[in-house]
């Protein structure tokens, strides 16, 4: 009951159905000690003792600490029977007699086979294995050990993925990886993740990776309004994020892998062991921290003092106070897992409600997820199936609207009046009736599964078939309610979204181990092809009534096609791809990996259709070495790398022509393949058949060590990557093209992304239980444009009152990516009036005088992450932070200055920073609202107590239990004065090519509380 009532009480009802159908599912895995072990020999598994049967009974410790191991698995050998260990190490197994042995293993540990020998007790203390170099790492299409590395791969196991409330698997990693900058650039649940690995490196392909979920490459193009399309997937179901970041690592997915690729693999079933886990928790989320706007009693002296004429109405309000509230979430889940030699299990099922800090917004969201394999023909033959499905409704309140009414209203409007309506004035609108007005809901179901059967041909020789499909359907709904005051006319805008990717794969590994020799060949085919789908619907002028449009559309008065003229599009792209690699071993230091993969893709003419990218690494472990054998380091290897990827981001069909044609005014008749014929025909854009792959070539030098027995560990990795033949859309110089613009490579323009990472961990361990691990990891990066064929190409735009469409940063030669091109702002002259500095010298102020004033792209990132333990109870801690960049308040330059406050719109103080500043001041785009990006946050602290169930009388039919208590966002060093120095929205973008640093009327960043229960049959 505990579970149901952290619940606040408007929601208990909604859950006292499922949480009975939980409990009762829990009493029957109690019954028979975990669900589907109700045979006979289920009852040996778990320790039930027949009277033929030896009872084996004891407790697995950590061999340095000497720490309990909980969910250790013990297990007959020969046999399927086993059983897992308690939250104190404890297990209890029955045996047919006392000449047997007994396995243990535990993730991270050395497995150890203890004989019986007609013992009752055995208790046994498992070592550590070295550092982390036995950790499996996914690589694409196959795994290594960490050791066996040669590309730049990081690991990120579930144990360490950040806590709280989590949306997408960005999040779970944040602060994790060197080189990898993850932004969380929204406040909003589900909100936009942006991450970029090693920098953008592309003007049309932004900087997000290729993310593969269990072996299918997602395709992300269009979720249907989906504010991030990752949010899909239930972050409890992840076992492991793998991050390739250099080219010799993603080269295998060769187009795909320019801006790095993320594989996420989700938990499986283990054999000799069943689970049942049960999880809930409750969250509470308020603003961080608001914009300093006055007051109300500030207000009346301010608006007076610059000259203008106050409007008293004789109230006080905080206006962002009102449109924002504390927002609660749930989550809840329930999963379970295990099996046998044969067949292994996992399946769950979670829910998480979340409400945003804004009023009416909110995202729901419903997971299933089932992963099953079995194996056939004596073991040759493998099936593995991954299924998971989503359901997500998301309400969005139109933010921009109503953080720029809530910071900009006159705080003497009451919010309410005396009936408890939104107070109503024809000055302008309240911000409470702009919510009650418009409406942006989403729904969302997609679904995933991939069937990949593996059959072993001989003892070398593996094939393996991985059939992939991921399908989505959305639809979104814009709503304007209709009103009398303020008057406005009711519409319903629905865009109905389909996204369809099917995968075909099949590729064949030979392994061959031989004394000193060791090698892996891999020789595949893919087959991928994605088809997206749009179509847009409007009906205007619905009458007042309690009746929303979206449940009778028909109400709508205004169905001419004039006004509501359907739309849409529909694209198809395919991309077929052949791949090898190679690698090779001897003497376990020498180490080498070549990969090839040939790309094709339906977005390029015939002449340039496929693409070629190798890459080779190599790996020299210097600790294996004899003259170093006895020295300190228990890991020592050299890296190098070499590689190219490709990049396709340009429209579909962009290659082919495109023309009009006109049917004869005599004939009423369509235009078919055979008539009537065309009376004449223009072209819009002529065929180009030599466009070509933009191609990213990256160098990686790296060193992985370790010392202390794996005690301290890290790496330094120094990287250099050159994008060039760059996909740009530019202006035709040649008279005859028809098109305003066409798409062409630009050879000699590159982009280049180098610098260093550093990562270091070090973790001690006392013999009185307690443990401590702190780790951290720095970069250092720089970005510059080369030869591009114009001066500036525009990438981001302002918005606001007088600023629409003002250029705000671009691609400048020279320059980074993001580059601020500005007025330099050098203050106010006699009158009050701003003045910018003349740089070419001619006396008058143009856009000839904007010059470079920073980049958006951060020259630094830094993350800290520490974990302490003392028996139960276990503490980690993670903060993040970059610097070296520069933001765009366009939300300050639109809103906060004096000539806004002299008309009765409220401002912050940064209005009459410059008290000779004239009223008749305008604030055109400058330098003046450009500032310091840089910020450290306390990002995420967990406190959790393992609660020993024999202490409360629980012991026979609960495992584990956790408590926990998880604080996110609980404070943010910065100079910035917005809501958040975390801004790189895309959504002012120019013409596709991707904007960075432009904060405008962004949703506030929540700081959030959550406790946690978890339990484990």
């Amino acid at each position: 009951m505990t579970l149901f009532y952290l619940s606040p009480p408007p929601l208990r009802r909604k859950w006292s159905v499922l949480f009975y159908f939980l409990l009762a599912i829990s009493s029957l895995a109690v019954a028979e000690k975990g669900p589907f072990m109700a045979s006979p020999n289920a009852r040996h598994i778990h320790g039930e003792n027949p009277l033929a049967d030896i009872t084996i009974s004891g407790r697995v410790t950590d061999a340095s600490t000497n720490e309990a191991l909980a969910g250790c698995t013990v297990v007959l050998k020969g046999s399927q029977k086993g059983t897992t260990t308690d939250s104190n190490g404890d297990y209890k197994i029955a045996v047919p007699d006392g000449n047997v042995t007994l396995v243990f293993g535990f993730i991270g540990f050395v497995s150890q086979e203890v004989a019986v020998g007609g013992r009752n007790t055995i208790n046994v203390a498992l070592k550590a294995s070295a550092s982390e170099l036995a950790q499996v790492v996914v690589i694409g299409y196959g795994s290594a050990s960490q050791k066996d590395m040669t590309g730049s791969v990081k690991s990120i196991k579930s144990a360490d993925f950040n806590r709280g409330i989590i949306n997408s698997p960005e999040q779970l990693l944040q602060g994790k990886v060197a080189g990898v900058n993850v932004t969380s650039a929204s406040g909003e649940p589900g909100g936009t993740q942006n991450i970029t690995i090693r920098g953008p490196g592309g003007v049309r392909t932004g900087s997000t990776p290729l993310f593969v979920l269990d072996g299918i490459a997602l395709d992300n193009s269009s979720t249907g309004g989906a504010t991030n399309p990752l949010n899909f997937l239930n972050p409890q179901d992840i076992e492991s994020i793998d991050v390739l970041k250099d080219a010799s690592a993603t080269a295998i997915y060769g187009s795909r892998g320019a801006n790095g690729v993320i594989l996420i693999t989700t938990k499986k079933g283990k054999a000799g062991s069943s689970t049942f886990s049960l999880s809930s928790s409750f969250g509470i989320s308020n603003i961080a921290r608001a914009l300093p706007v006055f007051s109300a009693a500030d207000y009346r002296l301010q608006v007076p003092a610059v000259g203008g004429v106050l409007e008293d109405f004789k109230g006080s309000t905080d206006w962002q106070k009102e449109v924002t509230q504390t927002a609660y979430t749930q989550n809840h889940n329930v999963s379970f897992g295990g099996g046998a030699n044969k067949l292994t299990y996992y399946g769950s099922f979670g829910i998480q409600n979340q409400e945003g800090i804004l009023k009416n917004s909110k995202l729901n969201r419903y997971t299933g997820r089932l992963n099953v394999s079995q194996k056939f023909l004596d073991d040759r033959l493998t099936v593995d199936v991954n299924l998971n499905t989503t359901y997500t409704l998301n309400n969005r309140p139109p933010t921009e609207d109503l953080i720029g009414g809530a910071i900009s209203t006159n705080p003497t409007i009451p919010a309410y009046d005396t009936d408890g309506t939104p107070f109503k004035y024809l000055a302008g609108t309240n911000p409470l009736i702009t919510l009650a007005l418009k409406k942006d809901i989403t729904t969302i179901n997609r679904t995933i599964a991939n069937f990949s059967p593996s059959f072993k041909i001989t003892k070398n020789l593996v094939y393996k078939l991985n059939l992939g499909v991921d399908n989505s359907s959305a639809v979104r709904d814009l709503e304007q309610l209709p009103s009398a005051v303020p008057l406005i006319d009711g519409r319903l805008e629905s865009i109905y979204t389909t996204n369809r990717n099917i995968l075909v794969e099949n590729y064949f590994t030979y392994t061959l181990a031989k004394q000193d020799h060791n090698l892996t060949a891999l020789l595949g085919h893919s087959y991928q092809k994605i088809f997206v789908q749009e179509r847009r619907s409007s009906i205007n002028k619905f009458p007042i009534s309690p009746i929303d449009p979206i449940y009778n559309p028909g109400l709508g008065q205004d169905l001419t096609l004039a006004n509501n003229k359907p739309s849409g599009f529909a694209t198809e792209n395919e991309l077929q791809s052949f791949f090898s690699r190679v690698s090779y071993q001897y003497k376990d230091k020498y180490l080498m990996t070549a990969t090839v993969r040939a790309d094709g893709s339906s977005k390029f003419g015939a002449n340039n259709k496929y693409g070629i990218f190798p890459s080779i690494s190599a790996g020299w472990r210097l600790s294996e070495e004899a003259f170093l054998k006895s020295g300190p380091f228990s890991d020592l290897k050299l890296r190098a790398g070499w590689g190219q990827t490709g990049n396709q981001e340009i429209p579909s069909k962009i290659t082919q022509a495109l023309f009009t044609s006109q049917v004869s005014a005599s004939t009423s008749y369509p235009l078919t393949a055979t008539g009537p014929y065309p009376a004449g025909t223009s072209y819009t854009r002529l065929a180009n058949p030599d466009i070509q792959w933009e191609v990213s070539t990256q160098t990686d030098l790296g060193l992985d060590f370790g010392l202390f027995k794996g005690a301290l560990s890290g790496s330094v990795d120094y990287f250099r990557k050159v994008s060039n033949n760059i996909l740009l859309e530019v202006i035709p110089s040649d008279p005859v093209q028809p098109a305003g613009t066409f798409w062409t490579n630009v050879p000699d323009m590159t982009i280049t992304n180098q610098g260093v990472e550093l990562d270091l961990n070090y973790r001690y361990a006392s013999l009185g239980g307690f443990r401590f691990d702190i780790g951290g990891n720095v970069t250092f990066i720089n970005n510059v444009v080369n030869n591009s064929p114009y001066s500036v190409i525009p990438s981001g735009s302002a918005s606001g009152s007088g600023l629409t469409s003002a250029t705000i940063n671009g691609y400048i030669n020279g320059q980074p990516i993001g580059t601020f091109f500005l007025k330099e702002f050098t203050g106010l002259d006699d009158k009050g009036i701003s003045t910018f500095r003349d740089v070419d010298g001619d006396g008058i102020i143009t856009d000839k005088d904007r010059v470079a004033v920073g980049s958006a792209l951060p020259t630094n990132q830094f993350n800290l992450h520490t974990n302490f333990a003392y028996k139960g109870f276990d503490l980690s801690v993670n903060f993040n932070g970059v610097s070296g960049n520069k933001l765009y308040d366009n939300t300050a330059n639109a809103n906060f200055y004096k000539l806004r406050l002299s008309k009765g719109l409220n401002t912050t103080a940064e209005a009459i920073q410059y008290p000779n500043e004239s009223i008749n001041n305008s604030a055109p785009v400058s330098s003046r609202y450009l500032k310091t990006g840089a910020f450290f946050r306390l990002n995420n602290l967990s406190l959790g107590y393992n609660l020993s169930p024999k202490t409360i009388g629980l012991g026979n039919w609960i495992q584990g239990i956790r408590l926990s208590a998880t604080g996110q966002n609980l404070f943010v060093i910065t100079k910035y004065d917005g809501y958040d120095p975390e801004v790189n929205v895309n959504d002012r973008n120019i013409n596709g090519i991707s904007s960075y640093g432009i904060d405008y009327l962004s949703y506030p960043k929540a700081r959030t509380f959550v406790l946690g229960l978890n339990l484990t049959f």
